[in-house]
């Protein structure tokens, strides 16, 4: 049965889960090493290389971050990838990291000149926040993974999904929206500290640019599969 559920996986969706799947068992063998090389960290800071802006995204924290990230990209990301092929889907999902990743950071940037600006005038809190900014890594596929999830709210925005939690049932398209209000708002409020909001909104900003070019070319689908 599990063999079953494993070769009936599309081949990009499969082999991303398995490489976070290793990234993870390395992380828990050697975390320090392995966050302060391959997490994502704020440019200035002394722990950043630029090879983090694709390594953060096999990255994971702890168990049920890479449990809800991997189950996620499982169920849409297997949808997605038979209907536009294996080639888009990987350039789509690699893309939509990266894309959350510039967004995260571009704000982080903001954040960061405010900080500095604190600091000229003499505040030893906006002394310690850029500090902590500067250290604080980033890790985790969600940034790619709400680009699938946009991806797939486009493609079939009818569809009926319940959440777990509350046990709610909505269309795919009325879903995202939501999910995008709730990480614009807790964004900018600030709440729900230690989470990327803006990664999210990055990568589901270039799943919907990604998906609007490809289908103004005319060339979404991956003929084979239809």
């Amino acid at each position: 049965m599990q063999s079953s559920y494993i070769s009936s996986t599309p081949r990009v969706t499969r082999n991303i889960i398995i490489i976070n799947l290793i990234v993870f068992v390395a992380t828990l063998i050697n975390k320090g090493f392995m966050i302060e090389n391959f997490a994502l960290f704020y440019p200035k800071s002394p722990y950043f290389h630029w090879w983090q802006i694709v390594t953060h995204m096999f990255m994971h924290g702890n168990f049920w971050h890479i449990f809800f990230n991997m189950y996620t990209l499982y169920i849409f990301g297997s949808v997605v990838e038979r209907v536009i092929g294996e080639r888009k889907f990987l350039l789509f999902y690699f893309i939509c990291g990266l894309g959350a990743a510039a967004l995260h950071t571009g704000v982080e940037a903001l954040q960061a000149q405010a900080m500095i600006n604190d600091v000229a005038e003499g505040s030893r809190k906006a002394v310690e926040s850029y500090m902590q900014l500067k250290m604080t890594p980033t890790v985790g596929a969600s940034g790619a993974i709400y680009g699938i999830l946009l991806g797939y709210a486009m493609l079939f925005p009818d569809s009926r999904l319940t959440l777990i939690f509350p046990p709610v049932t909505l269309k795919a398209k009325t879903m995202v929206l939501v999910f995008v209000g709730i990480e614009l708002l807790t964004g900018i409020s600030g709440t729900s500290d230690g989470v990327a909001h803006f990664a999210h909104l990055g990568g589901m900003l270039i799943g919907y640019l990604m998906i609007r070019y490809w289908r103004k070319k005319g060339n979404l689908f991956d003929r084979e599969n239809l």
